[in-house]
């Protein structure tokens, strides 16, 4: 019978592959042809358990790179995983691509996972906003015109969430409140922003969600 596919078993059935892996350790440290890893399909469907055995059970180098010269942690989309690689795992978050970015600016840059990038400038002795946030911060919106009224009524849960299914809209809501703060270099706020992700972290739900697959498996 024919050896089912590591990468698709590292998407779907983590539990599979370990017990494939154990029997056939050396494809523990395979690329595909883009240098596709398992190491980087672990932390990209937030596989946590699959990701330490790979690094502590099967000796895979955490830092492998793929053909765009990424660690996984540039496709890591929890701080639960973000956390692992960096604090478990010892991997190098200052290890830049061939664009030469790093995995937090190459997140941030993206956009969508802003929880990971606010952990991973934290871990990086970085202020918790980016540059251009802080920015904002010092060149706050000019006031509206008299004639304009804003209505900060309440705003119902359906409405609240629309368009936020990937990143909690709390925690977004709360870190751009202290970005836009024009005390926020300030040791009080750094303070309270450093809390708020402690607070995700002992928060961060764990399960595994559908998500598409980066690259197309033959």
């Amino acid at each position: 019978m024919a050896q089912p596919n590591p990468y698709i078993l590292a998407s779907d059935n983590p539990t599979a592959l370990l017990t494939l892996l154990r029997s056939n350790p050396s494809i523990a440290s395979n690329q595909d042809e883009h240098g596709y890893s398992l190491l980087h399909a672990a932390a990209s469907y937030n596989h946590i358990d699959l990701l330490r055995a790979l690094v502590q059970e099967f000796n895979v180098d955490v830092n492998l790179l793929d053909e765009d010269g990424e660690t996984c942690l540039f496709v890591s989309e929890t701080i639960e995983i973000a956390k692992c690689l960096v604090e478990e795992l010892g991997i190098d978050f200052n290890r830049k691509n061939d664009e030469g970015l790093t995995a937090l600016e190459t997140i941030e840059a993206d956009g969508s996972f802003p929880e990971v990038a606010v952990y991973l400038r934290l871990a990086m002795g970085l202020s918790a906003a980016a540059p251009d946030q802080a920015a904002d911060a010092l060149n706050p919106a000019p006031p509206l015109p008299p004639n304009v009224k804003v209505n900060l009524g309440t705003v119902s849960e359906q409405e609240a969430n629309a368009g936020t299914d990937e990143v909690d809209p709390e925690f977004k809501r709360r870190i751009d409140e202290l970005a836009s703060r024009e005390d926020f270099q300030s040791e009080a706020t750094q303070n309270q922003l450093r809390q708020l992700v402690m607070d995700a972290l002992r928060g961060t739900n764990a399960d595994t969600q559908d998500r598409d697959v980066r690259r197309r498996m033959e």
